[in-house]
């Protein structure tokens, strides 16, 4: 079982995956979402590509009332995957693979991005985060946090 930060990690990658399919950033992602799973070997390579351009092919035929349900599944599905090759690598190899999935996605999703589902949003970059009203906001971070002091609130309101 991988700890909770290599399945958020998993979890960004297959994100990333749906997210470039159809746009600018596809060609680079491809490459290089394959060759990480590859790992040195031409033959396994080659078969991730071919699973990537069904992906693509699977999102780009979807009908508007699928489209949803069919970005769902392939997220899951290449979260999955990288969280099954995970898995499978010894300790150091895992942390060498992670370490290469974090630049792969740094370099090839830019510096933020956001997603959310049902009942959650994961951003990778800065977030700010405000309510007011009586509000409350509730997140789990993985890295920095900086809470800043709330305004006090005038005496009239109470």
């Amino acid at each position: 079982m991988l700890e909770q930060a290599l399945v958020v990690l998993a979890e960004a990658g297959g994100t990333a995956v749906v997210q470039a399919a159809g746009t600018d950033t596809w060609t680079g992602l491809r490459q290089a979402v394959a060759r990480w799973f590859g790992r040195g070997d031409d033959e396994r390579e080659q078969d991730e590509l071919e699973r990537l351009d069904q992906t693509a092919g699977a999102l780009e035929v979807a009908g508007a009332t699928a489209a949803e349900r069919v970005r769902i599944r392939q997220e899951a599905t290449w979260q999955a995957r990288i969280e099954s090759l995970l898995e499978n690598l010894d300790p150091a190899e895992r942390a060498r693979a992670a370490e290469d999935l974090r630049a792969l996605l740094a370099q090839h999703t830019g510096q933020g991005s956001a997603s959310s589902g049902q009942g959650g949003l994961a951003v990778s970059g800065s977030m700010n985060m405000h309510t007011d009203g009586g509000s409350v906001g509730v997140g789990v971070w993985n890295g920095d946090l900086h809470i800043d002091r709330p305004q006090v609130p005038d005496p009239s309101q109470g």
